[in-house]
């Protein structure tokens, strides 16, 4: 799924870049993926519950292989247009929005919250090794063969991923009630466990700033590649794949070095790290250095990623986790103000502009609230 995940979200970008010549629709892209999240992402949380996660996953997987197969489709025929796209990443957003109350409750039911921190960490490893392959095999198979192999490759990959969950052993820990209450007072519950614990608000407000701040400058790495360093298609996915490499540096150290009391610094810290490198990545004129920033913004990209499940999983008790990742989905999900605005932002200004103004925009924005997220006594 993270593979196909990567190489789906670079070919998009190029084609749609290709096709219109417009940064702000390349963007847009992204933003139909993170939508769902804010849009369902707490009614997913209050039905996981209630859902067989196993039978869950392979539901999605399926739904996943679908969506590709319909555009592997349309490209071989040739009758691909932006918008076929956008339905897809509508669709896939969907399906990504139930990771957190599916997948890594699963992890953490196998784990154990002790162990929860070094487990993300190996999910997050798996996710960012896909991040390198992704790209990298995205970039050369819309270079050399078209779209359609790339979602023909992805087919395949879905293909593997249902067999591998088919072949998945897993037993619910505890017994999930149909009569709990209904699915909206489940997320009222949540809400209301949000608003008595400020640690909690404080873990989605950043999660928040990195979404609306930090995560949308991914979507202009293929702009800035083409545009800024002159790179073609192979190039602007080995550029991509950069992040990864460092996201893999990042999620090793934390399964090998973090400790509790460093979550919660670590976790806002890694905000503000990855946002200035990405700011030293925006003025770089020589792709190596470009991609040395963004091997670095990926090390703290990680250590990000690992930590906000990981916080939020340890913080609640077991019946409320799947409603609190599911409020943590809304927070990525807050992402779409971020696409819009730094679409905007590369459409009047360009894309190196854009991703300075949005780097220094997070981090001035973690500056103002730090009241809301300073370390409390209710953390762990």
């Amino acid at each position: 799924m993270f593979t196909v995940r990567w190489i789906e979200l670079l070919v998009v970008a190029v084609f749609t870049y290709q096709v219109t010549g417009s940064a702000f629709i390349v963007t847009m892209m992204t933003l139909l993926r993170l939508l769902p999240m804010a849009l369902f992402g707490a009614f997913m949380g209050a039905w996981a519950d209630r859902l067989d996660r196993r039978l869950g996953i392979l539901a999605v997987l399926v739904a996943l292989l679908l969506s590709s197969a319909a555009i592997a489709g349309l490209a071989w025929a040739g009758r691909l247009e932006v918008w076929h796209l956008a339905v897809s990443c509508f669709i896939n957003g969907t399906a990504w929005a139930t990771d957190n109350a599916l997948r890594r409750i699963m992890i953490g039911e196998v784990v154990g919250a002790d162990k929860m921190a070094t487990a993300m960490a190996f999910d997050i490893g798996a996710n960012n090794a896909s991040r390198m392959v992704g790209p990298a095999v995205g970039g050369v198979l819309i270079a050399t063969a078209g779209i359609e192999q790339a979602y023909i490759v992805s087919v395949g990959l879905y293909l593997v991923g249902i067999g591998a969950a088919f072949g998945l052993k897993y037993r619910e820990p505890f017994t999930h009630l149909a009569g709990a209450g209904s699915t909206l007072s489940r997320i009222v519950e949540g809400l209301r466990e949000a608003r008595r614990r400020p640690h909690l608000l404080g873990i989605y407000l950043v999660t928040a700033i990195y979404n609306i701040f930090g995560w949308p400058i991914y979507s202009l790495v293929p702009v800035i590649g083409k545009d800024n360093l002159d790179l073609g298609p192979g190039g602007v996915g080995l550029l991509s794949s950069m992040d990864g490499v460092g996201a893999m540096l990042g999620a090793a150290s934390v399964a090998m070095l973090a400790r509790p009391a460093h979550f919660h610094a670590l976790y806002v810290g890694a905000v503000a790290v990855f946002q200035l490198m990405m700011v030293g990545f925006a003025l770089m004129s020589e792709p190596f250095m470009a991609g040395t920033f963004l091997v670095m913004a990926g090390i703290s990209g990680a250590c990000f990623a690992v930590m906000q499940t990981t916080l939020i999983y340890r913080a609640v008790t077991p019946e409320l986790r799947s409603r609190m990742l599911g409020l943590l989905s809304v927070s990525i999900g807050i992402g779409p103000i971020g696409f819009l605005q730094i679409g905007l932002f590369a459409e009047a200004l360009g894309a190196g502009a854009a991703v300075i103004i949005s780097s220094l925009g997070g981090l001035l924005a973690l500056a103002l609230t730090f009241p809301l997220w300073r370390p409390r006594g209710d953390a762990d």
